[in-house]
Parts: C-alpha cells; sequence; structure tokens
C-alpha cells in the first residue's frame, strides 16, 4: 500500500532527525519510496510553461533535487533555522546534514549549494530560491512571486547571472508556508520522481482550482485557501452560500515590485480608466499594485479570469 505524502515525509524526516543537537551519521540516500504531490508537479510545470513562452527548453524533473527540496522545506517548517543572521537558505542542526547558516557560512569550506551531493548522490551543486507566506501557500502566488523579483525571475529565465548557463535538473518541494526549487546543471541519473497517489498528468490536465487528490496527502487547508471545501457550480460558477466570507482579503496584483513613483504612476493611470480601488500594498518591505480587492477567493478567482485578458500575468495576494 502506497504511504500518502505527508505520512511519509513525516516518517521520513524523523528517520534522517536526531534526538537533539546535531547529527554526525551520513544521510540514506533517496528512498525508494520517494515521490512527489501533484501540488509540487504542477509548479513545476507552471515553471516550465513560463519558460516555453519565451522559447526556452524545459528543465528535466530530478528526483536527487526534489528530495532535496522537500528535506528543506521540512526543516524549515518543524525547525526554523531561518532566524537572526541566517535566511531562509540555511539548515537546521536536527538533521543527518551539516548545519549551515546561510549567508553567515558561506566563506567557510563548504557551501550550502553542496547539499544535493551531501543528501544524495547528485553529482553537481544545486542552487535553490525559496517562498514564504505567513499561511499555507497559494500555488499561483509562489511562481507570480519568483516571476515579479529580478532576483527569483534570473533563475527561471536564465538571465543575470545565470545567463549562458543551461540548467539540466530541477528539484520542488512544497509544506505549509514554504516552497523552494532547486536547480542543477548536471543531469539527475536517478531520473524523474513519481507522483504521489496518481499518475503523472500536465499542468493543463490538473484543476487549478480544486486538485482534489491534493487534499488526501496534505494537511486539511483553512478556509478561503486554495482548495475549496466545496467545489463551484459548473453552470453559474457560485460557491454554495454556506461559504461565508473570512478574515482574509485576497487582492488582484497586476505589478510587481518596481520603484515607488513607477508604481505610483501605474496608479493613478488605473484610477484614470475607472479602477478605482487601485493602489499600492506594502508588506513585507515588498510593494505591488492591487487592482481590486475581495472577501471570498471564489470572487477574486472570477475577477481574476476577467483581468488576465487585459494582465495576463496578473495573480492573487492572500493578506
Amino acid at each position: 500500500m502506497k504511504i500518502p505524502t505527508i505520512l511519509f515525509v513525516l516518517f521520513l524526516f524523523a528517520a534522517r532527525s536526531g534526538v537533539s543537537g546535531q547529527s554526525t551519521g551520513k544521510p540514506d540516500g533517496i528512498p525508494a519510496e520517494f515521490c512527489i504531490s501533484s501540488m509540487e508537479y504542477r509548479l513545476y510545470n507552471m515553471i516550465n510553461e513560463y519558460r516555453e513562452r519565451y522559447d526556452l527548453p524545459p528543465i528535466p524533473l530530478s528526483k536527487a533535487l526534489c528530495f532535496v527540496a522537500e528535506t528543506h522545506v521540512m526543516d524549515l517548517v518543524f525547525h526554523h533555522p531561518d532566524k537572526g543572521s541566517c535566511n531562509a537558505h540555511s539548515w537546521s542542526d536536527q538533521g543527518k546534514w551539516k548545519p549551515f547558516c546561510y549567508p553567515r557560512d558561506e566563506n567557510k569550506k563548504a557551501s550550502v549549494w553542496d547539499k544535493p551531493k551531501e543528501l544524495t548522490d547528485y553529482k553537481g551543486k544545486g542552487f535553490e530560491i525559496v517562498y514564504w507566506e505567513n499561511s499555507a501557500v497559494v500555488i499561483d502566488s509562489i511562481i507570480e512571486f519568483w516571476k515579479s523579483m529580478d532576483y527569483f525571475n534570473s533563475f527561471l529565465m536564465n538571465t543575470g547571472k545565470w545567463q549562458g548557463k543551461k540548467w539540466e535538473a530541477i528539484g520542488v518541494g512544497i509544506y505549509e508556508n514554504y516552497a523552494c526549487a532547486w536547480f542543477g546543471e548536471l543531469p539527475d541519473q536517478n531520473g524523474e520522481p513519481t507522483t504521489c497517489g496518481r499518475e503523472v498528468k500536465t499542468e493543463k490536465s490538473i484543476p487549478k482550482e480544486e486538485p482534489a487528490a491534493e487534499e488526501v496527502h496534505k494537511p486539511p487547508v483553512k478556509a478561503g485557501t486554495e482548495h475549496p471545501k466545496k467545489p463551484a457550480s459548473p453552470v453559474t460558477g457560485k460557491q454554495p452560500e454556506s461559504q461565508k466570507p473570512g478574515k482574509d482579503v485576497y487582492y488582484i496584483i497586476v505589478r510587481g515590485q518596481s520603484g515607488q513613483k513607477e508604481m505610483q504612476r501605474v496608479v493613478t493611470d488605473l484610477k484614470s480608466k475607472g479602477f478605482q480601488d487601485a493602489k499600492i500594498l506594502e508588506n513585507n518591505n515588498l510593494r505591488r499594485v492591487s487592482i481590486m480587492e475581495f472577501r471570498l477567493k471564489s470572487k477574486a478567482d472570477s475577477a481574476l479570469r476577467q483581468v488576465k485578458k487585459t494582465w495576463v500575468d496578473a495573480w492573487i495576494l492572500k493578506q
């Protein structure tokens, strides 16, 4: 019987963790049962679809880098190594790996980018981008945030520091309010991971608003997050009357991080075109331009479909 993803990963994480303090044992490699969730596979497809729009080749999915990615997001959620001067690329001392505070420890002999070689038989370095929300991640928000910031976008599009490089492997991991992607320049001899509990499907064949099988592998999510309790009517598109507005607000974002003056110009232009709710949102030192806001995610989803006809890269931010 196949073990559900979340139970398996919890078991795996517990097996890797020491009772207390730093573990000195060597990792056991990638378990034969290792698999990724359909949500993680969907994020992988979204990255490649974004690249395809700009005639960039798809990046092969890597079993080893997915294992590193899932191990890291679990470490971030349960042990929070990203404290003080240590950012989200850091690793705790609670597993069979070398603890690492990034960027403080980066000048030492070991590098945080050697984690794939430390945890698996992958021969090359891996380079990571991380996403965090203050609640369970919304899948569309991850890719849109990475696209909106030059640093993250350079990984996705092989620009900036990565121009001229070729990614031969990628791994993704998502758990609770963290997500990460690892990129490698060498192929992974382990091939692709399987997808837990269902056949591998393409992004277009996985429903975006109700990935039902996902709830088998993840803990229940709060009302208002990406998995509604009941599907919308295929005829009216309306949610059941019992789904009441929660405390969250859903903003439709049409512009990512840029200069204050430029963002103010965008807001002024939007207001002149009749979008009176347009404004600049500031959160965690990030600025974004919101065009609309809603208390029900179902209404935000419906509005987003219309907004995307004009702003293709529009996305929903939940606060």
